[in-house]
C-alpha cells in the first residue's frame, strides 16, 4: 500500500513537470516537487531513483517539446541529460535526508537543488533555462527575493517547502517532531511575502521617465527560411541583387517605423536582435541614414541588427549598434553568448563585457537575447550604474512566453528597468521591481509595435552588490553532506 501511493506521487509530481516547465502556474512547481520527495524518500532507493529518472525523462520530453532547439540524437542526449541533472537532488536527499531529523532533514533537498542549478548555469549550455525559480513569474512579492539573493533564493524556497512539508507529511501534522521545521518554514516564508508586498508598496511612481518604442519586421517580405539562409551568409551572386532589394526595403520599414514614433514623442526606438540584415558592402551606407534620422528626429535609436560577411567562414555579426540624437554612434557591441548549435556555428562572439553609455537621457546598457540569460553577466549593467537595459533578442513560437519572464528577473535583481524588443517573441517593458509596463506579441495581429513610458534610473539591490555568495553556499553545503553523509548515523 506504501509503496503504491509512492508510486501515485511519483506519477502526479512527474505529470506537473511538463505543466511548470511550459506555463506559469506557480502552484505546480511547489506541488510537483512535494510529490516527487515523497515518492523518493518512501520507495526504496533501488526502485524509487531509477524509476524517478525515468518518469523525469518522459515529462521533461514532454515539457522541452519545441522548446530545445534541437532534434532526433541529440534532443534525447539533451532530454536524458536535463534529467540526470534534476534527478541529483533527490538522489542527494534520499541519501542525506534520511539520517538527519528536524530542519536539517528538511534542509538537504533544498541547498542540492540550489546547487545543482547554479553548476548548470555557470557549466551547461542553457545558462539559467529550467530554473524554478522563473516558474514564479507574476507572484511579486516572492519574485522580490531575486534582489537581495538572485533567483537562487525563489528556488531554494520552493524546495524547501517540499522538503517540509513532506516531512509534515508523513509523520502527521501534528505531531511535536514537526513542529521546529514547520515553525521555520512558515516565518521564513511569511517574513519574505511581507518584505516583498512592502517593497512593491513602497516604490515610488515619481521617477523621471522616457517614452520607448520598439518596432518588429513586416511578415509578409521574406518567404520562410529566407532570412535564415542570408543570416547565413547562404547567397550565391545569381540572388544577390534580387535578395539585395529585399533587405533594402526591410531597411526603409524599419527606418520610417522609427521616424513615425520619434514623430509621436517616443525618444528610445529599439529593434530586435538581428531584425534588420544587411550585407557588409551596404553596412557603411546603410548606418549613415541611420544616423541622419536619429540626427533629425533627436531620438535615441537602438538596432539589433546582423551584418552579413558573405564568403567568411562565420558570416554573422549580431549586433546592437546604439546612435544618440546627436547623430553619434555611442555603441556598437556583438553578442557576447551564442546559442549551441546554429548560431554559435555561424556567430562573431563578443568580448564579454557589458557597454553602458551616457546619453542625455541616461546611461544605457545594451546586450542581445540570451546574453539576458546569464544573471553574473548581467550585474555588469548595474555595477557600472546603468540606468536602463536595452535587450534585442529572437524567440521562436514555443519559448515565446517562457523567455518574456525569465527577463523580469534581470530588471529585478538589478534594479534596473528594462526595455526588450523581441523578434518572433514578446517585447515588453519591465520597471526595476519586474512590473510588466507593456507588451506587444509578435504572433498577435497588428505591426508588433509596442510603446511604453520607461522610469529611468537604478534601485540599489544587494544582489547587484553581492552576486551569487548565496548560490555559492549551498553549491558548498551540498558538496559538504556529500562527503559526510557515510558518517552520519541513521535514525
Amino acid at each position: 500500500m506504501v509503496q503504491r501511493e509512492a508510486l501515485i506521487s511519483l506519477a502526479a509530481g512527474a505529470a506537473l513537470v511538463p505543466v511548470f516547465m511550459r506555463w506559469p502556474v506557480p502552484p505546480a512547481t511547489w506541488a510537483a516537487l512535494t510529490l516527487l520527495v515523497h515518492a523518493t524518500r518512501t520507495l526504496p532507493p533501488a526502485i524509487g531513483l531509477p524509476s524517478l529518472w525515468l518518469a523525469l525523462c518522459l515529462a521533461v520530453a514532454a515539457g522541452q517539446w519545441h522548446i530545445l532547439p534541437m532534434g532526433g540524437a541529440p534532443y534525447l542526449f539533451a532530454i536524458a541529460g536535463i534529467s540526470s541533472a534534476l534527478a541529483l537532488p533527490f538522489g542527494l536527499d534520499r541519501m542525506a535526508a534520511a539520517k538527519l531529523s528536524g530542519l536539517a532533514a528538511t534542509l538537504v533537498f533544498p541547498v542540492a537543488w540550489v546547487a545543482v542549478e547554479f553548476v548548470q548555469s555557470r557549466s551547461a549550455p542553457g545558462a539559467t533555462w529550467g530554473s524554478i525559480a522563473y516558474t514564479q513569474f507574476g507572484y511579486l512579492p516572492l519574485m522580490q527575493l531575486a534582489a537581495v539573493v538572485g533567483i537562487w533564493g525563489i528556488s531554494f524556497l520552493v524546495a524547501w517547502f517540499a522538503s517540509t512539508f513532506e516531512y509534515a507529511w508523513t509523520r502527521g501534522f501534528t505531531s511535536i517532531a514537526v513542529r521546529p521545521p514547520l515553525v521555520a518554514f512558515v516565518t521564513v516564508f511569511t517574513f519574505i511575502a511581507i518584505a516583498g508586498a512592502i517593497r512593491l508598496a513602497a516604490a515610488p511612481t515619481d521617477r523621471p521617465s522616457l517614452r520607448v518604442a520598439t518596432l518588429n519586421r513586416p511578415r509578409d517580405l521574406f518567404v520562410p527560411g529566407e532570412m535564415t539562409r542570408i543570416t547565413e551568409g547562404s547567397v550565391s551572386p545569381a540572388e544577390r541583387e534580387r535578395l539585395g532589394a529585399k533587405l533594402r526595403a526591410l531597411h526603409e520599414w524599419f527606418l520610417e517605423g522609427s521616424r513615425r514614433e520619434a514623430r509621436a514623442g517616443s525618444r528610445l526606438v529599439v529593434w530586435p536582435e538581428g531584425n534588420l540584415l544587411v550585407f557588409k558592402a551596404d553596412e557603411s551606407a546603410f548606418l549613415e541614414r541611420a544616423r541622419q534620422l536619429a540626427s533629425s528626429e533627436r531620438i535615441h535609436l537602438a538596432m539589433g541588427m546582423g551584418t552579413i560577411h558573405l564568403g567568411e567562414r562565420l558570416p554573422f555579426e549580431n549586433k546592437l549598434v546604439l546612435i544618440d540624437p546627436a547623430g553619434t554612434t555611442r555603441m556598437s557591441y556583438l553578442k557576447s553568448h551564442a546559442v549551441a548549435g546554429w548560431e554559435a556555428g555561424i556567430m562573431r562572439v563578443g568580448d564579454g563585457r557589458v557597454p553602458v553609455v551616457s546619453t542625455d537621457a541616461g546611461r544605457m546598457a545594451g546586450m542581445i537575447c540570451f546574453d539576458g540569460d546569464f544573471p553574473e553577466f548581467v550585474r555588469q549593467a548595474a555595477r557600472n550604474d546603468a540606468d536602463v537595459i536595452i535587450l534585442p533578442a529572437n524567440d521562436w513560437l514555443a519559448v515565446k512566453d517562457i523567455h518574456f519572464r525569465m527577463a523580469a528577473f534581470r530588471s529585478i535583481e538589478n534594479g534596473l528597468p528594462l526595455v526588450r524588443a523581441a523578434a518572433s517573441g514578446i517585447s515588453a517593458a519591465f520597471d526595476p521591481w519586474g512590473r510588466v509596463l507593456a507588451v506587444s506579441d509578435y504572433f498577435a495581429v497588428g505591426d508588433g509595435t509596442m510603446t511604453a513610458q520607461v522610469p529611468m534610473g537604478r534601485v540599489a539591490t544587494p544582489y547587484a552588490r553581492t552576486g551569487d555568495w548565496f548560490a555559492w553556499a549551498c553549491v558548498a553545503l551540498a558538496a559538504l553532506a556529500l562527503v559526510a553523509t557515510p558518517y552520519l548515523g541513521g535514525r
